[in-house]
């Protein structure tokens, strides 16, 4: 328990910028994620140990969407399976950063089962309306259109990032942050974007048992993500043209 307590006290002092993370993510699956990482370092684990089995969570979270007839008791299985994937997702980076093991083909597997998630999460929920749910066939549009966005929106965020590591390597005086993008780090910037948070996804599937809630939710978080992905594909390329005239 000590050597836990002290990984807990490095991990405080080890935690990445909050810049850009809904609040979910900033306020809830940060911390549940820092008591997992400090189990894990006890226990010997290594970054991509604690991605897989938080790939493992996930995973049964999805197929349990797609495979059970939706009851409060399920839903409350799958909303918990889903939580605790995303606090290890967030554990195996904070475990990295706390180790000093970081590493390339890390932070691909990380990457590679955060794509595979958004993909089958929302493609679970077709199959759940499909099976489960009294709905009219064009219904089965909003998971297929939600699969699209959150993919589209993963992809932005990971290119984005990469073009600016290219820029950081080849220009390295130029790293410093943008004074309009400052306000991003603000707590109001991190709860107006919380449906665009996984995490809130997550706890949404509580309420998958509860067909017209549930249906009701997740339409309205698919139609602020597409409108959320606008915006945000405007600011990321208004961004990169940037760095492309910087240099």
């Amino acid at each position: 328990m000590s050597e836990i307590r002290g990984a807990m006290l490095r991990l405080k002092q080890a935690q990445k910028s909050s810049k850009g993370a809904a609040a979910y993510s900033r306020y809830v699956n940060r911390p549940l994620g820092r008591p997992l990482a400090a189990t894990a370092y006890a226990w010997g684990m290594i970054p991509s140990q604690v991605t897989i089995v938080s790939a493992l969570c996930t995973l049964s979270g999805v197929a349990l969407i797609a495979l059970l007839a939706p009851t409060v008791w399920s839903s409350v299985l799958v909303a918990a399976l889903l939580v605790l994937g995303y606090a290890l997702d967030s554990a195996d980076g904070q475990l990295a950063r706390l180790t000093g093991t970081g590493s390339l083909a890390g932070e691909w597997l990380d990457h590679f089962f955060d794509s595979l998630k958004l993909a089958t999460i929302h493609l679970a929920v077709l199959v759940c309306w499909f099976r489960f749910y009294d709905l009219d066939d064009l219904w089965l549009l909003v998971p297929l259109a939600f699969a699209a966005i959150a993919n589209t929106f993963f992809f932005g965020i990971i290119a984005a990032d990469f073009l600016r590591r290219i820029h950081r390597l080849q220009s390295p005086a130029e790293t410093e942050e943008a004074p309009r993008e400052a306000w991003r780090s603000g707590s109001l910037y991190s709860l107006a974007v919380i449906p665009s948070d996984y995490g809130f996804l997550c706890l949404a599937f509580a309420l998958l048992w509860w067909q017209q809630g549930f249906v009701v939710i997740y339409t309205a978080l698919a139609a602020i993500n597409a409108l959320l992905l606008l915006l945000a594909a405007l600011r990321w390329y208004r961004s990169i043209k940037g760095l492309q005239a910087d240099g």
